[in-house]
C-alpha cells in the first residue's frame, strides 16, 4: 500500500483531469462510494469461488459482529448504491467513480494491495451501442494521454448463461482428460471456475488449451448478433481490435461482451483497462431486470504506461514566481500585492517566502524552487511602491523595477497563460 509522493502526483492529476473532462463531455455523472461494504455483497456479485473472494479480500468482523470487506472492485458497490437510492427510476443511467480498491495479492510492478481504479457503469441500454460508446471513449482517452500506440483492444463474447453452462461441460470434459498436464491453479479451478483456466499463463496449460473446444462454437444466436453489432460499430468508427476467444473475466457477473485494453510495455501486468456487459447483476442483487455495462481502468498502470510512452505531467509543479522580502513591512506589502495577483492571474503559481532568512538566502531558495522569476521587495522597492523582477533561468529577464499596479500585466506578458490553466 505505497505512498504516492509529490513528485508523482502531477501525473496522477493529469490522468484524473483528462478522464473527468472526457466523462463529463459524454454526460456521465460522478458517484462517490464507501470503501467498506457488507462481505455478502461481493460474494453474491463476484462469485464465492473466484480468486478474489476466496483468497484476496480484506474481510473482518466489526464490533457488532457483521462481516465487512474493503472493496476489491467498484461495480458491485455501484449497483448496491443505485438500488438502495432508487436511481433506476430514470433510465438510461450513466455513472462513474474513482478511488482506492484493496486486494491481498503478491505485490509487484503495477499490482499493489491498495490500488486505484476509475470505473464507469451504464444501466438500461440493451444494445451493443453502449459498449461501443465505452470503447470509443477509451480510444479517445488513450489518444489524449499519448499512450494509444502502446495499447491494443481485445474483445470476446461469453454468451448467455445457458451457453456458458453447456460450454463449461465440454471444457471440463476436455481438460479432465489432460489433468496431469495442467498447472496446480488450473486443476483447482477445474471443479469451481473452469472458464478462468482459459486465462492461464502456464506454458504447459497453454499447450493443452490449444486443442480445447472454443467458446465461440457454443454461442447462442442473441449473443452472436450482439457481438456482430458491436463489431460493426467499431469497424465503422475505425477502432482496431482483435477477437480473442480465450478472453474471460475473473468476475462471475459478466455475460455477452467482455473486453480488455492490453499492453506489452508493463511486463506481466499487461491489462490496463477491462470491462464488459453484466445484464443479470442488478437482478442478482435484488433489483428489477436491468441491463448493465461498464469498465474499470487501473490508475497505477496508466501512470506506468505514461512513463513508458515518455509522457509526463502536462503542467509543472514548480512555481512561476518566488517572493523575496527584506523585512516584516516588505512581507506585508508582498502579501497584499500577491493577493491582487491571484485575483488578476488565477493560473499563476506563486511561492511566498515564509520564515526567517536574509535576502541572499531567500534568493538561493528561489533558485532551488525552480521558479522562473523572483519578485523582490526590499526597502527601496517598498518606499517606491514597486517590485523588482529578476529572471532566474538562463536567458531570462534582467532585473527591472515595476510599479506594483502594473505587475500583473508584466507577468502575463513574460509568462503567458498556460493552455491547461486557461480552460479553468
Amino acid at each position: 500500500m505505497p505512498d504516492i509522493l509529490p513528485t508523482q502526483t502531477a501525473v496522477w492529476q493529469r490522468i484524473e483531469r483528462e478522464v473527468g473532462a472526457l466523462l463529463h463531455a459524454h454526460a456521465y455523472r460522478e458517484i462517490r462510494l464507501p470503501l467498506l461494504e457488507p462481505t455478502e455483497l461481493f460474494c453474491r456479485s463476484i462469485g464465492e469461488v473466484t480468486d478474489i473472494v476466496e483468497k484476496e479480500m480484506y474481510t473482518f468482523a466489526d464490533r457488532n459482529g457483521d462481516s465487512l470487506t474493503l472493496r476489491p472492485e467498484g461495480t458491485a458497490g455501484c449497483v448496491r448504491a443505485v438500488l438502495q437510492n432508487g436511481l433506476l427510476q430514470s433510465l438510461p443511467l450513466r455513472l462513474w467513480y474513482a478511488g482506492p480498491m484493496f486486494r491481498h495479492e503478491r505485490p509487484q510492478m503495477g499490482r499493489q494491495r491498495q490500488f486505484h481504479q476509475i470505473g464507469v457503469e451504464a444501466f438500461g441500454v440493451a444494445g451493443p451501442d453502449i459498449e461501443a460508446e465505452h470503447l470509443l471513449l477509451l480510444a479517445r482517452l488513450w489518444r489524449r494521454l499519448g499512450v494509444a500506440p502502446l495499447v491494443r483492444l481485445e474483445i470476446n463474447s461469453l454468451g448467455s448463461a445457458a451457453a456458458r453452462a453447456a460450454y463449461r461441460e465440454a471444457l471440463v470434459a476436455y481438460l479432465g482428460a489432460h489433468l496431469d498436464a495442467l498447472d496446480e491453479d488450473s486443476r483447482r479451478r477445474l471443479g469451481t471456475n473452469p472458464l478462468r483456466i482459459l486465462d492461464s499463463k502456464d506454458p504447459g496449460t497453454r499447450e493443452v488449451l490449444a486443442g480445447a473446444p472454443s467458446l465461440d462454437t457454443w454461442l447462442d444466436e442473441e449473443s452472436r448478433a450482439h457481438m456482430d453489432g458491436l463489431r460493426a460499430l467499431l469497424d465503422a468508427a475505425g477502432v482496431v481490435y482483435r477477437v480473442n476467444p480465450a478472453l474471460v473475466r475473473g468476475l462471475d457477473y459478466y455475460g455477452k461482451t467482455v473486453y480488455e485494453w492490453v499492453t506489452d510495455s508493463l511486463g506481466a501486468q499487461g491489462t490496463v483497462c477491462a470491462g464488459g456487459r453484466y445484464d443479470a447483476l442488478v437482478t442478482q442483487l435484488g433489483g428489477p431486470p436491468t441491463t448493465g455495462a461498464g469498465f474499470a481502468m487501473g490508475v497505477e498502470r496508466l501512470v506506468l504506461l505514461l512513463g513508458a510512452a515518455g509522457v509526463g505531467a502536462d503542467d509543472a509543479a514548480e512555481p512561476h514566481v518566488f517572493w523575496v522580502v527584506g523585512d516584516a513591512a516588505a512581507q506585508r506589502f508582498a502579501f497584499v500585492v500577491a493577493e491582487a495577483l491571484r485575483d488578476r492571474l488565477p493560473w499563476l503559481r506563486m511561492q511566498m517566502h515564509c520564515g526567517e532568512g536574509s535576502m541572499r538566502s531567500q534568493m538561493k531558495k528561489a533558485d532551488r524552487s525552480g521558479a522562473t522569476l523572483a519578485l523582490i521587495v526590499g526597502a527601496d522597492e517598498l518606499a517606491a511602491d514597486e517590485i523588482s523582477v529578476r529572471g532566474l533561468r538562463a536567458g531570462g529577464l534582467p532585473q527591472s523595477r515595476v510599479p506594483s499596479a502594473g505587475l500583473a500585466d508584466v507577468l502575463a506578458r513574460q509568462l503567458g497563460t498556460p493552455a491547461s490553466d486557461a480552460a479553468d
